[in-house]
């Protein structure tokens, strides 16, 4: 399989809009309004000074979505979206990897990039693991579903110092009394 990675552009709009709208994100917070997305489009909110999206393209289809945030912050954060017909293939890895590579490349000021998930997006869960990304923070009843309940969030990052070395860097855990 070819993936690549294309910088969304204002004129890809109903593209996004239909991207965002045509299935579930069960692991996603809030429900995508097609206006609302048009409006945030318009605002320039998926490419500016704080963030970039680009399409996520495996044998040319847009499979995927990568949303880069906080880009001025120092520490960005990330929203990556799946199609489910993509899901398994090891595009959320390979999303990861390159958005790593991406951002500690592009912005030699960012020292760690950091990514939320659902407690039981496991398989989320697992994509930073294997891409050396490294669990900081579990938020109890943190994220809201579109249903009503409330799940928790965990919170991973990793370092520059780790991604250019190729080690891992465990929080200290026991630093209370």
């Amino acid at each position: 399989m070819h993936i690549e990675f294309s910088r969304f552009s204002p004129d890809q709009t109903e593209a996004l809009v239909d991207f965002l709208t045509g299935e579930e994100w069960p692991f996603h917070a809030g429900v995508q309004e097609a206006s609302a997305i048009r409006k945030r489009a318009a605002d320039g909110l998926y490419d500016d000074a704080e963030s970039r999206t680009f399409w996520l393209l495996a044998d040319g289809e847009r499979a995927g979505l990568v949303r880069l945030q906080d880009l001025e912050d120092g520490t960005p954060m990330f929203d990556l979206r799946i199609r489910q017909a993509w899901r398994g293939r090891g595009l959320g890895s390979a999303a990861v990897k390159w958005l790593t590579t991406y951002l500690f490349t592009e912005f030699p000021e960012i020292r760690r990039i950091e990514g939320n998930t659902r407690h039981d997006n496991l398989a989320m869960r697992a994509v930073f693991r294997n891409c050396g990304y490294v669990k900081e923070s579990h938020y109890r009843e943190a994220w809201p579903a579109p249903d009503g309940t409330v799940h928790d969030s965990t919170g991973y990052a990793i370092l520059r110092r780790d991604w250019e070395s190729g080690t891992v860097t465990l929080p200290d855990w026991h630093d209370e009394r």
